[in-house]
């Protein structure tokens, strides 16, 4: 019995000279929620294209629900996707717009309602496409993709628009279709988002995998982090200095450092600090989070 939603073995992908896509390895195992993320242009989208049959892979392979890649047609009807944004017919309503898919996909027609109701839209259901929110179309997006009740759903920056509460309501969404069964394989900036609700995490650079596995295994490897302020913006390289000569890792970021350091390192800082004449506005140990984890892993800040 297949117990992975999505297995990929040096897959690549080469346009020209250039590699999207670099041999990549990872699984997702059925029923979770899985984080893809990386900075831009790191080959997300290239790699959930390659997933769903929309692009052919330069090397590797890949399986979605046991079928192999090469034969789309095979896993296509159990999966959900929305990738790189919605796209509807402007003059119809939301509820029109469902009901054309439900019945160009072979669908029950009588779960359109109930999928409006599931995203927030009940109310909306009959105002035309073009007068919805960029935020109100993902909603009416991620209704269309659970059209065929997928037993594996990919998501392309599902809550790109939404509003604060919008954004809990998706990841309760999601969170509760993992529960249910569904696989949910998405791609967000919102990193705090995916640390609630993620039970793995794929994490791309330049192509190339940084990290697959369970986002617990993930954190485990990460060290504390001490975040240090200072009355004068002026002492942050200073700051810096201190921490690096003491064999830390230190970067400057958001008016503080970041200091890659055990907090029983803290008190150590702050007295070096007071000696070079820095009197810090802040010092406060911080448990790793997603965030910091993907700068420091990504180079990207």
């Amino acid at each position: 019995m297949v117990n992975t939603a999505i297995s990929v073995s040096d897959l690549s992908k080469k346009y020209d000279d250039r590699l999207a896509v670099s041999h990549i390895n990872f699984e997702v195992p059925l029923g979770t929620v899985c984080g893809f993320v990386g900075p831009n242009g790191s080959g997300k989208t290239t790699t959930m294209r390659m997933l769903l049959g929309l692009i052919t892979p330069t090397t590797g392979q890949g399986h979605i629900l046991g079928e192999p890649i090469e034969h789309p047609e095979r896993y296509l009807s159990r999966v959900g996707a929305m990738i790189e944004g919605p796209a509807f017919y402007p003059a119809l309503s939301g509820h029109e717009n469902l009901m054309v898919l439900a019945r160009l996909g072979g669908f029950p027609v009588e779960r359109v309602q109930t999928l409006l109701e599931k995203v927030g839209l009940g109310e909306r259901g009959k105002s035309k496409y073009k007068t919805y929110s960029l935020g109100m179309k993902q909603r009416l997006g991620i209704a269309a993709a659970l059209l065929p009740e997928p037993k594996l759903l990919m998501l392309d920056e599902p809550t790109n628009g939404l509003d604060p509460e919008g954004i809990q309501e998706v990841r309760a969404l999601l969170r509760d279709l993992a529960n249910g069964g569904t696989t949910v394989f998405v791609s967000s900036h919102l990193l705090s988002e995916l640390e609630i609700i993620s039970d793995h995490i794929v994490m791309l650079r330049k192509g190339e995998i940084v990290f697959a596995g369970p986002i617990g295994e993930l954190m485990a490897q990460q060290q504390p982090t001490i975040i240090a302020k200072s009355l004068k913006k002026s002492d942050l390289k200073r700051i810096v200095k201190i921490a690096k000569d003491a064999g830390h890792h230190a970067v400057i970021r958001d008016d503080s450092v970041h200091v890659l350091a055990d907090m029983k390192w803290a008190p150590v800082l702050n007295e070096a600090a007071f000696d070079a004449g820095i009197t810090l506005a802040q010092l406060a140990p911080q448990l790793p989070n997603l965030e910091e984890t993907f700068f420091e892993m990504t180079g990207d800040k």
